[in-house]
């Protein structure tokens, strides 16, 4: 395999480790680290995978074969921007934008097919929820008649830059935590999304009045699958895991249940459980996914077979946008609309 040169535009977020650490280990070398603000996460990914911080953007995209990027969320379709311009494929942590203005800038980055454009859409590649996905395919569980998932968060607010709790920045719980969850129901499906409506509710940090903490969304796919979607950032001090993310899907000859974290009280490791009509509840073996995201992307990039297309993003991306338009926000203290 030829060996690439990577570079990081914006490294806002301990994210794109994944990225950096997946291209190391299939040989790949990081050329350098560029962020103008975070100085204190920048070098210590720069010592963690030895590479170098460098003050010029633009020789680190000229000089790069592919960019990775967790810039700021909002600032990400600028840099992407940039790669096109420069013809280098680019690497983005989630979400990729925060609004329809600029969902229309990465659909015209992306219908142009200048460059490729990957996001870390990191679950497909989990080896649980890979596994759930061939045993759908598979028809272990019959025909998919609900789903529901479930994601808490650990906020740590004294540990999150001011730019987090900016819904211009950010994007918001929805934008921020759901896309993941479009994303796999799309997957599992095998369908489109039809509609959405959901509620956003606040009670921390009355400092910040565009930050909500808990979001709960009803999907409907094409072909009558309904789904449930739950996020917050609730997830206790003392909890053994950063969220004890869940999935359940209900089919017609069976059940299955995802515990992304394990179980504190039997093994810390994700747990997938399964009971179906001909079989009683049972663990199920995981499988690995072919590639890891990194690499998945670099296949694609390649030309060769790959798992998460650009089009799967620009959907999985429509959809939050589409759902945080339509979103109800419940006030607390009165219980309606504000």
């Amino acid at each position: 395999m030829e060996k690439l040169k990577f570079a990081i535009i914006g490294c806002e977020h301990g994210h794109i480790s994944i990225f950096m650490e997946e291209m190391q280990q299939l040989g790949h070398e990081g050329i350098g680290i560029y962020e103008p603000r975070n100085h204190e996460l920048a070098a210590a990914m720069s010592e963690k995978y030895n590479i170098p911080i460098i003050d010029d953007a633009e020789q680190l995209i000229q000089e790069a074969d592919i960019v990775g990027s967790a810039a700021i969320n909002n600032e990400k379709i600028d840099i992407v921007e940039r790669c096109e311009r420069a013809g280098k494929p680019i690497m983005i942590d989630k979400p990729a934008v925060t609004n329809r203005r600029d969902f229309e800038r990465l659909k015209a980055v992306i219908e142009r097919g200048k460059i490729e454009v990957g996001m870390l859409l990191t679950e497909r590649f989990h080896p649980s929820i890979y596994t759930l996905k061939q045993k759908i395919d598979q028809g272990l569980l019959g025909d998919i008649v609900t789903i529901s998932m479930r994601k808490p968060h650990l906020l740590n607010p004294d540990k999150r830059p001011s730019w987090f709790f900016s819904k211009e920045q950010c994007g918001g719980i929805l934008i921020d935590l759901l896309i993941h969850d479009y994303d796999l129901l799309r997957w599992f499906t095998d369908t489109e999304i039809v509609k959405t409506q959901g509620n956003m509710t606040k009670r921390l940090l009355p400092e910040h009045p565009g930050f909500y903490d808990t979001v709960s969304v009803q999907v409907v796919m094409e072909g009558g699958v309904t789904a449930q979607l739950y996020a917050d950032w609730y997830t206790p001090g003392k909890s053994w895991t950063w969220g004890d993310g869940r999935i359940c899907v209900t089919g017609t000859e069976g059940f299955a249940e995802l515990r992304l974290a394990g179980d504190p009280f039997v093994e810390k490791e994700s747990l997938f459980l399964c009971t179906t009509n001909s079989e009683e509840p049972a663990k199920v073996e995981l499988t690995e996914a072919a590639a890891s995201i990194s690499g998945d992307f670099i296949n694609r990039v390649r030309g060769e077979q790959f798992l998460l297309s650009s089009e799967d993003i620009l959907a999985a991306t429509l959809a939050t946008i589409e759902a945080d338009e339509q979103i109800e926000i419940i006030n607390i203290k009165e219980g309606v609309r504000i």
